[in-house]
């Protein structure tokens, strides 16, 4: 004998597997999501594509900071119309790089702080307040800060600088937390922490 089922229950029994498969659908969405394109590189008016250096970002107006740049970064520094480079490593400058800051007008500032491990990190205040002078200065921006891999010497500096915008220590430390990540070091933190910032405040007053 066949069961008929009635008309208004046949209804209700498709909306419920309409309701269920829309169920599954989701789930199925949500394990395999979508991959969305990466943006396009940018490029220059001849269609070049600009790429920054290891870990570059902006500062402030006027003021980034990276890792050394090399031959393939050079075309990005160009768009940023430098007019200085705040270079933090002891050493000649790399020749390719001082032939090419040569050849653009770009005038460089060195200020040659070792690089060294825990526990025998020395950070010298009294470069960092040199260097901080020399970048808060308006007639040498636009500025690019760097040393070799943008974490330690470059942070140390940022950091500085974010005390003289008082900034409070925890997003000071986040900031040198993202660019250092598992190389980040206490004694870097500790610097900047106990660095006395009150004799450079009158830098940033008329910026």
């Amino acid at each position: 004998m066949k069961l008929e089922v009635p008309a208004r229950q046949r209804s209700q029994d498709a909306e419920q597997n309409d309701k269920t498969a829309g169920v599954r659908l989701s789930i199925e969405l949500w394990n395999h999501p979508t991959k969305l394109p990466l943006p396009e590189a940018e490029a220059d008016a001849d269609g070049a594509a600009l790429v920054p250096p290891l870990n570059f970002a902006m500062v402030d107006d006027g003021i980034f900071r990276s890792g050394l740049p090399d031959a393939a970064n050079f075309r990005f520094l160009l768009s940023l119309n430098l007019r200085s480079i705040v270079y933090l490593c002891p050493g000649p400058y790399p020749e390719e790089n001082a032939r090419f800051i040569r050849q653009h007008g770009i005038e460089l500032h060195q200020f040659g702080i070792e690089g060294s491990k825990e526990p025998l990190v020395y950070i010298p205040e009294e470069t960092i307040r040199e260097a901080l002078k020399v970048i808060l200065d308006v007639r040498n921006q636009p500025v690019l800060i760097h040393c070799k891999r943008g974490k330690h010497r470059t942070g140390c500096v940022v950091g500085c600088l974010r005390k003289l915008q008082k900034w409070c220590l925890s997003s000071v430390f986040d900031e040198y937390l993202h660019f250092a990540a598992a190389k980040a070091r206490s004694t870097d933190q500790r610097f900047m922490e106990l660095f006395d910032a009150s004799s450079l405040m009158h830098l940033t007053a008329s910026q």
